[in-house]
């Protein structure tokens, strides 16, 4: 915020986004860390779902029926069926040396026990090393057997004069998150974190250095409405560069509710600037802003509710949670740019923004308008 003496609207503009590109470090901070994370983040979510996890099967029947369930467990996408050890301690020796991830033990008289009508026992082992990997592992076995189990009870009814066919089956398709990624569920909620942090910490460290080059943080309401505007247009171009390009180039869902998307991006980056500009006005240093909100970063993603669900978050953590932006900027820019939803079916979290904006927007204006109480911050 390195203004100059004058009071219009447009030098507070363009001395604000001067400060932000002539200081090497709230450049880095508000642009070039915000293009860096697009790509650097969304690396180790590349393979959105894990496939073909190497195990291994224990067959101690050797039957036909054991080796169409091998063929079965092989054909699933999440499992590859690497070897067929002779004993569950070949098998727990080649887990330990991270040659596989799980195995299956098929015991002796597997076969039998489904000719007869009896239910057959098969034991499941997966590492616990990896817990994505091991679920990943468990479900595609499950997946396995149970189309095994099928196969094997419509063969019995045919056997027996029944009806040749199960009485249903089960057809899944995603709604929104088409791919089934486990990148596609998460970072299309941690980029609109990605922005509000990078925000809070560039106007943080421009109060700071303006408290330290003034000695005061005083601004009119038209210089205030300049540097607002001023952070707006970057927090907008930033917001936009993740819900567009950066998810047209990784391929995630986007682009349902355009219109929605330009709302929520605008009610977003203006309720993470009033914030800030709030918080920002009682930092003594730049030093400070790195501290504070850095901390703050997984509490805020985890109040989202987007990995840990609200039904099961304390009453007064959730109320808690709608103080900060993200809470309803993450929830908000998903329904509208993944999941297509209309402005009625967004309208909690529309108002929650908007009531973030008065309050927090009152309150920077409070604190600039007043030397006295912005010095002794």
């Amino acid at each position: 915020m390195n203004l100059q003496h004058s009071d219009s609207f447009f030098d507070a503009l363009t001395g604000t986004l001067r400060a932000i590109f002539t200081d090497r470090s709230i450049l880095m901070v508000m642009v070039v860390s915000v293009v860096i994370y697009s790509f650097f983040y969304p690396t180790a979510y590349q393979q959105q779902v894990a496939s073909e996890r190497p195990i291994l099967v224990v067959d101690h029947d050797l039957s036909s029926s054991s080796r169409a369930l091998i063929r079965n467990i092989h054909n699933t996408r999440a499992v590859k069926v690497i070897g067929q050890p002779r004993s569950e301690m070949e098998a727990e020796a080649m887990i330990a040396a991270v040659a596989a991830e799980g195995y299956v033990v098929i015991p002796d008289g597997f076969e039998k026990n489904i000719l007869r009508g009896d239910q057959g026992q098969i034991a499941l082992y997966a590492s616990g090393a990896w817990l994505g990997r091991t679920n990943t592992i468990m479900t595609g076995l499950g997946e396995a057997i149970t189309a095994f189990a099928q196969d094997a009870a419509v063969d019995q009814a045919s056997f027996a004069g029944a009806a040749t066919q199960p009485p249903f089956q089960l057809v899944q398709r995603p709604l929104f998150n088409t791919r089934e990624g486990y990148a596609s569920a998460l970072i299309t909620g941690v980029a609109e974190l990605i922005v509000q942090q990078t925000l809070l910490m560039g106007i943080a460290m421009l109060a700071a250095t303006r408290r330290e080059q003034k000695g005061q943080l005083f601004l009119s309401g038209t210089q205030l409405w300049g540097v607002s505007s001023a952070l707006m247009l970057m927090g907008f171009i930033n917001l936009l560069y993740y819900a567009g390009f950066a998810f047209w180039i990784h391929d995630y869902p986007r682009g349902e509710n355009l219109a929605g998307l330009l709302l929520g991006s605008a009610l977003f980056v203006g309720a993470v600037i009033a914030l800030g500009l709030f918080i920002a006005s009682f930092f003594q240093t730049r030093e400070r802003a790195y501290q504070l909100i850095l901390v703050i970063t997984l509490p805020c993603f985890f109040l989202s509710n987007l990995s840990w669900p609200a039904t099961a978050t304390p009453e007064w953590l959730v109320w808690l949670a709608k103080l900060i932006p993200s809470t309803a900027g993450i929830n908000l820019m998903i329904k509208f740019n993944q999941q297509g939803a209309s402005f009625a079916e967004a309208s909690q979290e529309i108002m929650n923004l908007v009531v973030l904006i008065v309050v927090f927007g009152c309150l920077a204006w409070w604190r600039y308008r007043k030397p006295s109480t912005a010095s002794q911050a």
